[in-house]
């Protein structure tokens, strides 16, 4: 018998809404009959699917091997709703030292705002309510100013005091999670001031959550780093390491009213207070990105953590497909190494201070087809790819709408290869074969992403 798909039927498919352990969705009778917990029992029926969805089969590298079912089989005791820094490590395990290492499947919601910077009190914390109390800004720009110190990596009692005081961030605002878990947010559910370290935690989904301002206190100034030098941040919004089967979906990325546009200038450079918002290292693999926003921020999507050949070869495979990157800068992504597939993206770019898209990093394979470009007119189409020591990508079926003008297929290698030497090769070595559909038509992809992607669009 023919199916015939109606268009709620659609949508969810678009979403990603398989549930956990049934072919079909929980009715609501099933839920109102299955044991929760005392802090879930007032939650809707969609908040309860919600929650207990794992990623669809196909639906990306993360769908690869055992698949990714997060914490869709927590017991009654560990599914809570949390409303705050201290309930969420709570929920994760109780002790954020160890709760990396909590492999009980757990599902936790997220409601209202869980600030990184809130006190065992529950007072809001400073930057100078963390910082060792041998370290102060203005003795460390005195000390460190290359025209004094020279162009060599600072050390000594200052840069000391610094590290010390970057201990004490990591410990207050690095949030740990364990194997099995998901995190959920309800509508409006915020983080800020914190990253979610994901590092030797398979089997994780972060889902329907907007993440703000994981800013570094302390950031290190790096001499050498480029021509001139730079600050360099720490934390990133989510962090994933030494991990697999991990699902990041309908979450919008963003540093709020503290914009890295904002900071101050020292030793010429920016004062660089964030880092990535969805950084895969160390080994990593089996990622997938799916319908999630970054809008206005620097560094996004970092895959791979060096350039050293050794046990990041075939690792850090990730899917990103049906996101939004909207008035952001560069690494959408930069790869290393890692097989990754880019599809049905859409990217908003605008602004003199872009630099790139697609990072084509060493021995990196991106395949990125029937991706769409709204670029202002100070983008130029040949400064979508940056080459970053890598030889080749396959890219396909992408368009760009410039300025004013009609939207048009661009071969976005073409480009590159006429304005850059030496030429990029257009061919990755691979074939995604992990996808849930056929990409979507091109000029489709703004009207679906746009107003689909990113937190507080899922019935939560």
């Amino acid at each position: 018998m023919r199916r015939v798909l109606t268009g709620a039927t659609v949508v969810a498919l678009l979403l990603g809404a398989a549930p956990a352990a049934a072919a079909r969705p929980e009715t609501p009778a099933a839920a109102a009959a299955r044991p929760d917990s005392p802090a879930t029992d007032r939650l809707s029926w969609a908040a309860r699917q919600l929650g207990r969805q794992a990623l669809p089969a196909r639906d990306g590298w993360a769908a690869d091997g055992p698949g990714t079912t997060g914490g869709s089989a927590a017991a009654p005791e560990r599914t809570t709703v949390v409303h705050s820094r201290a309930e969420l490590i709570a929920a994760l395990g109780g002790d954020n030292a160890t709760n990396a290492a909590d492999a009980t499947p757990k599902l936790v919601y997220v409601d209202g705002v869980v600030d990184g910077f809130e006190g065992p009190d529950g007072a809001a914390l400073s930057c100078a309510d963390l910082a060792d109390p041998a370290y102060r800004l203005d003795a460390y720009l005195q000390a460190y100013d290359p025209t004094v110190w020279g162009r060599v990596a600072p050390s000594g009692p200052l840069e000391e005091a610094r590290v010390r005081s970057v201990a004490n961030q990591t410990r207050q605002t690095q949030i740990n999670v364990g194997p099995n878990t998901t995190i959920v947010g309800l509508r409006g559910a915020l983080l800020t001031g914190l990253t979610l370290m994901i590092d030797r935690a398979s089997n994780v989904i972060v889902r329907n959550l907007t993440l703000v301002d994981a800013r570094d206190c302390f950031p290190a100034w790096s001499p050498t780093d480029g021509e001139a030098g730079n600050w360099n941040s720490q934390y990133d919004q989510i962090s994933v390491r030494r991990s697999e089967n991990v699902w990041v979906d309908h979450n919008t990325f963003t540093d709020g009213d503290n914009p890295d546009s904002a900071q101050p200038v020292h030793f010429g450079r920016p004062y660089q207070v964030h880092d990535g918002s969805l950084d895969v290292t160390h080994t990593a693999s089996l990622v997938t990105a799916s319908w999630n926003r970054f809008t206005g921020r620097d560094k996004l999507l970092l895959i791979g953590s060096s350039n050293t050949v050794g046990p990041d070869v075939g690792r850090l495979r990730v899917t990103l497909h049906h996101n939004l990157f909207d008035g952001v800068l560069q690494r959408l992504p930069r790869v290393r190494f890692g097989q990754v597939d880019v599809y049905n993206n859409h990217y908003r770019l605008a602004g003199d201070d872009f630099q790139y898209a697609l990072g084509v990093g060493v021995q990196s394979a991106i395949y990125a087809q029937n991706n769409f470009f709204t670029l202002d007119a100070a983008v130029d189409p040949a400064d979508l790819l940056y080459d970053w020591g890598g030889t080749a990508l396959t890219e396909r079926g992408s368009w760009v709408r410039q300025g004013d003008g009609p939207a048009r297929p661009a071969d976005l290698l073409a480009a590159y290869n006429a304005s850059h030497d030496p030429d990029l090769a257009a061919d990755a070595g691979w074939t995604p074969t992990l996808r849930r559909a056929p990409a979507l038509p091109t000029p489709l992809v703004p009207t679906l992403i746009d107003p689909l992607a990113g937190a507080n669009r899922l019935p939560a």
